[in-house]
């Protein structure tokens, strides 16, 4: 038996060039910096090492000209609700890109905090714990 909580939540995806701006800052931070002062749940950037998106141009790390734009994955993982609030000022924000949402089955642990057992949560209503966690048939 896992000792973390379950639940459902989405995961977003968007899928950008490490060149693309918003604002004159890298756009990569200013989606991160939009999420967390929203209170989201966290996100995480990825850099790939190769990739090619719409234009159908190569762009690899080993390829000197290129190398400066590498592909980008930022994730998040929240409610649904949050997600599709938050998709209208990302839409404003990327002028080429991708973005996917798929369903997510989470486990969440969280650290020890003030003595308290690792399965005691001292704020359970941030969490909303939805989702069906038996397989259909």
């Amino acid at each position: 038996m896992l000792r973390g909580l379950k639940g459902e939540r989405v995961l977003m995806r968007i899928h950008i060039g490490e060149r693309d701006r918003y604002e004159g800052k890298p756009l990569y931070e200013a989606i991160v910096n939009l999420l967390r002062t929203r209170g989201y749940a966290g996100a995480t950037v990825f850099r790939g090492v190769m990739g090619f998106g719409a234009s159908g141009r190569i762009a690899a790390d080993h390829m000197e000209l290129l190398a400066f734009d590498l592909p980008l994955v930022i994730e998040c993982v929240e409610t649904q609700e949050k997600i599709e609030a938050i998709l209208p000022e990302i839409d404003a924000m990327i002028d080429a890109g991708l973005i996917t949402l798929e369903r997510a089955k989470v486990i969440l642990y969280r650290a020890k905090r003030d003595g308290l057992p690792r399965d005691t949560l001292p704020d359970p209503d941030r969490i909303d714990i939805t989702g069906d966690w038996q397989e259909r048939k």
